[in-house]
């Protein structure tokens, strides 16, 4: 599960009367979904999801809703330039509107800084200042206004008298490599934070000797997250402890961070989130505007809320993607891949943020997807620019990989009069050939990926319509990291986090059952997932479990949270852990008071009984209020019916998915329409089918948006043009999802991720089905995303001479 994945997509579906899709590959249905694993009863049940009471009826968590008595209500001050120094920020004038209560400008921040959680190779800047007087965005947080009211602090906020020394603005990262391209940071001497090789060495010369050589430049829009909560905070400071409620990916990662910038004891922050109302990846740190309210609630000592604006959220909330590739796909005659290389560049924005050049590396090293090469590699950069800082969103460099490799392919497939189909399956890895380890060091598991693509081939129905609009099909296909560990391989990437989770279980005297997980809930439906294993994994109703997530001072830590599609792979690996242990002593109890062999028990109908003796039984709950008295138990059995399991995975987890879409273009005017959208996909055991396919339907729909319409766009002056175009249901079609299941091998219970799985493909498959549409721009579909004015000029250049 997402992890950067959270709500359900808006959109048609065209899965039959009960909204449902389930089905063999051959079409027929799957009668498997109706059966139970070893007599599981919860996992693999299209179980309502239990989140869905709360947020359907009003009665949800978000920030929004805390009100606690005496709150004030904060604003940020941004910059209105891209490059310079603030030379002036004087707050005499603040004082003169009723209600303020205090203004936080760089001299009251000084030493306040927060981390680069993720280092890359060579990276300079391993943190970055919450408040700083050099400026190198349109929107860096320059100072914090306080007042009683929102009104009064947004008056007062825009009488901070401020004045800069303007420097040029330095946009794209063409410009930021140029020669004499301006300097962001004086003392590095350069704009690059990084530049390293990854793979195979010799991957260029076995491209150059190659018969067959596709080279295309791919130009990656930037995006950002846009959840239907925004970020917020309410931050509250008394006795000394500091409570931070926000709307958050990991609660304990924000922890940690506001402690170490507020110079706080770890013991005296909490952090709560409830219903995160989505993350897709922008919420899994703390921000620096973030940190200067929970400063602000420590000077006070009165709760201080925030919540960003919407004229804020583009120029504050870090956006991700932006990337350009040069890339190359070497074949031999028959069409047999050889090598692939992509020259990587990743627009950092201006400073290395709390995950660096990460989702850059991860494009890197995920370039060569569900294929076999015989070389493949990359060359990394990461440069800074005068932009808003760019850092994690769904998918997490994946979509774009896919995206570079899967265009070459089908450029390739056109050069040499090869259908894009067939030219794949000759090149798939097999399941005779799994696992194995890829080129660029990825520890593939399991699966059958030529299937997938079969299985989607035989789906695809292509929409024929005289209405002079030219169409086309397009696939992709990929292969998905999921389950982000182990933690000493994080911890030789550069990741100064943990990639282990813990699970606490316990069993009350009544026989109900509460899991505390340090993952947290985002819309995802980790919350019902959690409550299924358990209720299989003890023996107990589903209805007995209570879930608690979201509370840094009553769950285990975890370093990372939700993200990298791991809250189940790991946090269920921990949880299903925990429960054979519980399990295992609720029947040793049972076995001494019923003097039976353990093994010759079983529980069920709320009670354990001797097999094919039911009248020799107990009930769970006589069993656990013994257990929490101490009376009855076995030599050395301690009261109590806890258990805790830490699962650190020994690697990642792969799910694979192929995907196609059916597009219409018009000619006239540029316009995509994409009229039909399928997915195969295995993300392993489905604990909960239902929630797996409304995770793929979600993501497919984001990643239209990044084909089709998203993208943050910048003037030379590095000014965002703030029109930003998110799908609608005019622009997600009928999504039809078909699922795959092959069991991890790494995991307790065989789960794979699936949070992210949805965004991999789209771009790909779209661009694709553009190019199949319009072969005479073919080779200049290579950007993202393909608006109707790209798609227009394209035409246009090449001759077409529409409208």
């Amino acid at each position: 599960m997402d992890d950067r994945g959270d709500e359900r997509a808006p959109g048609r579906h065209d899965d039959g009367p009960d909204g449902q899709r389930d089905e063999r590959p051959d079409g027929q249905r799957d009668e498997r979904r109706d059966e139970r694993r070893d007599g599981q009863r919860h996992v693999g049940a299209r179980t309502p999801r239990r989140e869905d009471a709360r947020l359907l009826t009003g009665r949800a968590r978000y920030v929004g809703n805390v009100r606690l008595p005496g709150t004030a209500h904060a604003v940020v001050v941004r910059s209105p330039i891209a490059h310079g120094r603030l030379t002036r920020c004087d707050p005499k004038d603040v004082w003169t509107v009723e209600g303020v209560l205090d203004v936080i400008i760089p001299a009251d921040a000084e030493g306040m800084r927060l981390p680069c959680v993720t280092l890359g190779l060579g990276q300079l800047q391993t943190s970055y200042p919450v408040l700083d007087e050099a400026i190198r965005y349109v929107g860096q947080p320059l100072a914090l206004v306080v007042a009683r009211t929102p009104e009064a602090a947004a008056d007062a906020a825009r009488l901070v008298d401020l004045d800069f020394e303007e420097l040029p603005a330095v946009v794209g990262v063409e410009r930021a490599l140029a020669d004499g391209a301006p300097l962001l940071h004086p003392d590095w001497g350069t704009n690059v934070v990084t530049d390293s090789v990854l793979g195979d060495p010799d991957c260029e010369e076995a491209v150059a000797g190659a018969e067959h050589v596709v080279e295309l430049a791919f130009s990656i829009g930037r995006a950002s997250p846009h959840p239907i909560e925004p970020r917020g905070v309410v931050a509250s400071f008394t006795d000394g402890e500091l409570t931070i409620r926000t709307s958050t990916q990991a609660p304990h990662h924000v922890r940690d961070h506001a402690a170490e910038a507020l110079g706080l004891t770890h013991d005296r922050v909490r952090v709560v989130t409830g219903d995160a109302g989505g993350g897709f990846g922008g919420k899994e740190h703390l921000y620096p505007d973030e940190a200067l309210v929970c400063l602000a609630a420590t000077r006070l000592g009165v709760p201080v809320a925030w919540t960003e604006s919407p004229g804020d959220r583009l120029v504050a909330t870090l956006p991700a993607r932006a990337a350009v590739h040069r890339a190359r796909l070497a074949l031999d005659g028959t069409g047999r891949f050889v090598a692939l290389h992509a020259d990587v560049v990743g627009d950092l924005g201006a400073h290395p943020s709390n995950v660096g050049i990460s989702p850059f590396a991860v494009t890197a090293v995920t370039l060569p997807g569900p294929y076999r090469f015989d070389r493949a590699g990359a060359r990394l950069r990461g440069v800074v620019t005068t932009t808003t800082p760019t850092g994690s969103y769904r998918g997490f460099g994946q979509p774009e990989a896919t995206f570079t490799r899967e265009r070459l392919i089908d450029e390739a497939a056109r050069r040499l009069g090869i259908d894009p189909v067939e030219l794949r399956l000759r090149n798939l890895l097999g399941p005779d050939e799994l696992p194995c380890t890829t080129r660029t060091w990825q520890p593939y598991d399991s699966g059958d990926y030529p299937r997938a693509l079969r299985v989607l081939r035989d789906l695809v129905r292509p929409v024929s319509r005289d209405d002079g609009r030219r169409r086309g099909i397009g696939f992709s296909c990929h292969v998905e990291s999921t389950g982000l560990g182990p933690s000493m391989e994080m911890k030789a990437m550069g990741m100064l986090a943990g990639g282990f989770e813990t699970a606490v279980l316990r069993m009350e005297p009544d026989a109900s059952v509460v899991v505390a997980s340090g993952v947290a809930g985002i819309g995802q439906g980790i919350e019902t997932a959690l409550a299924q294993l358990a209720a299989d994994r003890v023996g107990v109703e589903l209805d007995r479990v209570r879930v608690v997530l979201g509370d840094t001072a009553v769950t285990p830590y975890s370093s990372i949270g939700s993200i990298a599609s791991r809250s189940l792979a790991v946090g269920g690996g921990a949880l299903i852990q925990a429960a054979a242990r519980l399990r295992e002593k609720i029947l040793a109890i049972a076995a001494h008071r019923l003097e039976a062999a353990p093994g010759d028990l079983e529980i069920a109908g709320a009670a354990v009984r001797v097999k094919g003796d039911p009248r020799a039984s107990l009930t769970l709950r006589e069993i656990a209020t013994s257990a929490w008295r101490g009376w009855d138990l076995p030599e050395g059995a301690s009261p109590g019916l806890e258990e805790r399991a830490t699962y650190d995975p020994s690697s990642s987890t792969y799910a694979y998915g192929a995907h196609a879409a059916a597009v219409a273009v018009d000619p006239e005017t540029g316009a995509v329409e994409v009229e039909g959208y399928w997915v195969v996909n295995d993300a392993g055991v489905m604990v909960n089918p239902a929630i797996v396919e409304g995770q793929l339907r979600g993501a497919v729909a984001q990643g239209i948006g990044m084909a089709l319409t998203e993208e943050i766009v910048y003037t030379g002056d590095g000014q965002p043009v703030t029109d930003y175009l998110l799908p609608t249901t005019r622009e997600v079609p009928g999504i039809h999802v078909v699922t795959l299941e092959t069991a991890s091998p790494v995991t307790p219970g065989g789960m794979k991720g699936v949070g992210e799985a949805g965004t991999i493909g789209p771009p790909a498959a779209i661009g694709n089905a553009v190019a199949a549409a319009l072969p005479e721009i073919a080779d200049r579909v290579t950007r993202t995303p393909l608006t109707p004015e790209t798609v227009w000029r394209l035409l246009r250049n090449a001759g077409a001479q529409p409208g």
